[in-house]
């Protein structure tokens, strides 16, 4: 079956309980709904970006499942991959935030529909019609979800798709770091477009002094481009001389002189919370390759992305529209004298 659809997202959706003022779990009293889900968030805002992907996802048959179902759909999302499971329930993620808004995670998830996701559930076909797939580490760390996930990356590839992957490293999701970097490294082996922090990629066994050095020592696998986030700091991408993206740079003599690369210091925004602004930075990579554009003008968008979806409390909730980022654009060009 054809679809209007150009890129497909899998993975978790869960419900986040944020807290009603920073501090450690054990002393916070009051918590608000939101929900969540890194690769639900990359959908929406895929979708507020006016690019709207198929979402394959698992919820359960609970009051959660049900209000997240709902979510989705009012974000304009086909319902054709989002399962309901009758025998399991919805993933909970209670987040707490230090004084600065970076959070942590506790995570209520043994056995929860998300973790029992069945291979090949996104048929050949489809794949075929698709430009880009998005999948998570989450959906790796146990389950069936972890095989389900293998599939898709690897058929996709073959079906001749774009494949990006963002490991979101969740250490209490995890047995250990070693399973971690070898289960993430198997998908690794179909992926094109990483994204990751410097932490996540020494986790997963990469070097080097700098982010870039790091992001440099994964292409020698089977990425061919690769965003590293510094949080406030801002991003560094490198791609390959085989990415899609545009020619390398040249030499004197004209030859190509390796890997091209691109570096954003981030926007002076003011930071409410931080949940999701990884998500939109996928989101806004995602769509600006898919749009056309080339490795410089794609960082400094999804850098925008993720800098609006910062100024407001929730992941999805705080997920911009093309209007929110162009006006980061805007004010970041317009204090630097229109040199941006």
């Amino acid at each position: 079956m054809s679809t209007d659809a150009d890129v497909l997202v899998a993975g978790e959706t869960l419900i986040d309980f944020l807290p009603e003022r920073p501090g450690p779990l054990s002393s916070v009293e009051g918590f608000d709904r939101r929900p969540g889900g890194a690769p639900a968030n990359v959908a929406i805002a895929l979708a507020r970006l006016e690019r709207t992907p198929l979402f394959w996802t698992r919820v359960g048959d609970d009051p959660f499942g049900r209000f997240l179902h709902e979510t989705l759909t009012d974000y304009g999302l086909s319902e054709r991959y989002v399962e309901t499971d009758s025998e399991a329930k919805t993933t909970l993620a209670f987040v707490t935030h230090d004084e600065t808004g970076d959070r942590t995670f506790t995570f209520y998830r043994e056995d929860t529909a998300d973790t029992r996701m069945q291979p090949e559930t996104v048929d050949d076909e489809t794949l075929s019609s698709l430009e880009w797939v998005h999948t998570g580490g989450v959906a790796l760390s146990s389950g069936s979800s972890r095989a389900a996930t293998i599939d898709l990356c690897e058929r996709a590839a073959t079906q001749g798709c774009t494949v990006s992957f963002d490991p979101n490293a969740r250490p209490e999701l995890w047995p250990d770091e070693e399973t971690f970097a070898r289960v993430v490294g198997e998908a690794l082996e179909y992926v094109d477009v990483l994204k990751a922090t410097v932490e996540e990629l020494r986790m997963l066994g990469f070097g080097g002094e700098t982010p870039a050095a790091v992001a440099r020592e994964v292409l020698a696998g089977n990425p061919h481009t690769v965003f590293v986030t510094r949080g406030s700091e801002g991003a560094v991408a490198v791609a390959s001389v085989d990415a899609p993206w545009g020619p390398p740079p040249e030499g004197g003599d004209g030859t190509e002189t390796g890997p091209r690369q691109a570096d954003h210091s981030g926007f002076d925004v003011e930071v409410v919370d931080t949940t999701g602004a990884g998500d939109a930075f996928v989101a806004g990579t995602i769509a600006a390759l898919t749009d056309g554009h080339g490795l410089e003008e794609t960082l400094t968008f999804a850098s925008a992305v993720a800098a609006r979806a910062t100024t407001a409390a929730g992941a999805m909730t705080a997920l911009p529209d093309r209007e929110g980022v162009e006006e980061v654009l805007t004010s970041a060009s317009e204090s630097k004298s229109g040199t941006f």
